[in-house]
């Protein structure tokens, strides 16, 4: 069948981890902006977001392929979601960042036993059914939770600050870069790894942006920070949309 030869996920390139890198960043000031800035608080909104999330879940799984709409909004939405998680967490159940790091860690580790136990590998190209699909998604959900997590506990806890934390996570990246290409590094655990810190990186950023200066940041606010970031990514999604970019076909 048609909806079994292509790929439910885009493929890995450019314009993957640009869109990928905004929407991260637009999580952490966007989350920001629905709790504190509008009020809802903690609660009400990750409720709130949780539901939609759900929603757009629900699309994503119903196209059983990649289209690039429906599958950046869940990711976009999945970001706010994860982030609203681990703050859940830290600010009304007082767990510490270390803990929820930790805690994250070992829920994502688990998340790839099973997916790996289930279906013999956890390559990104050969997602084309819902099992593999829900593994992803779920998988995705606690990088973005792990990556709160941590940036927040090496830029707030052991007071880096945002701007020495995002360079910290962007050097991190940039080594797992060299290790595939020159290194050898295997390209599922390179992508998973690059997955989890371009979450820190894009979180730090986002905070340095929006954050008053009195707190180590420049002041945007959340508003313009989520805005511009918004705007980026459907540029891109409209880009992709018309130039099929991202599209795969499975090899079965």
């Amino acid at each position: 069948m048609e909806a079994n030869t292509y790929n439910r996920v885009p493929k890995v390139t450019v314009d993957f981890w640009l869109i990928k890198l905004m929407a991260v960043t637009m999580g952490e000031t966007a989350a920001d902006y629905l709790a504190v800035n509008l009020g809802f608080g903690l609660t009400a909104t990750s409720l709130i977001m949780t539901a939609i999330l759900i929603g757009a879940l629900v699309l994503q799984f119903g196209q059983k392929r990649y289209v690039p709409w429906s599958y950046w909004l869940a990711v976009v939405l999945i970001s706010i979601v994860g982030t609203l998680v681990t703050d859940n967490l830290v600010d009304n159940f007082h767990v510490s960042l270390i803990s929820a790091t930790i805690g994250f860690s070992v829920a994502l580790a688990g998340t790839f036993a099973l997916w790996f136990a289930s279906e013999k590998t956890l390559s990104i190209h050969k997602v084309f059914t819902f099992k593999r699909e829900a593994y992803y998604w779920l998988a995705i959900l606690f990088t973005f939770a792990l990556g709160t997590a941590a940036g927040d506990m090496v830029a707030e806890l052991f007071g880096l600050g945002y701007l020495a934390t995002g360079i910290l996570f962007g050097m991190i990246i940039g080594s797992l870069t060299l290790g595939y290409f020159f290194l050898g590094l295997d390209p599922i655990l390179g992508f998973w790894l690059a997955y989890i810190f371009t979450r820190p990186l894009g979180a730090s950023f986002g905070d340095l942006l929006s954050q008053p200066t009195k707190f180590g940041g420049m002041g945007l606010g959340t508003i313009v920070t989520s805005a511009l970031f918004l705007a980026a990514i459907i540029a891109i999604v409209a880009y992709m949309s018309v130039s099929r970019d991202g599209e795969e076909r499975v090899a079965l």
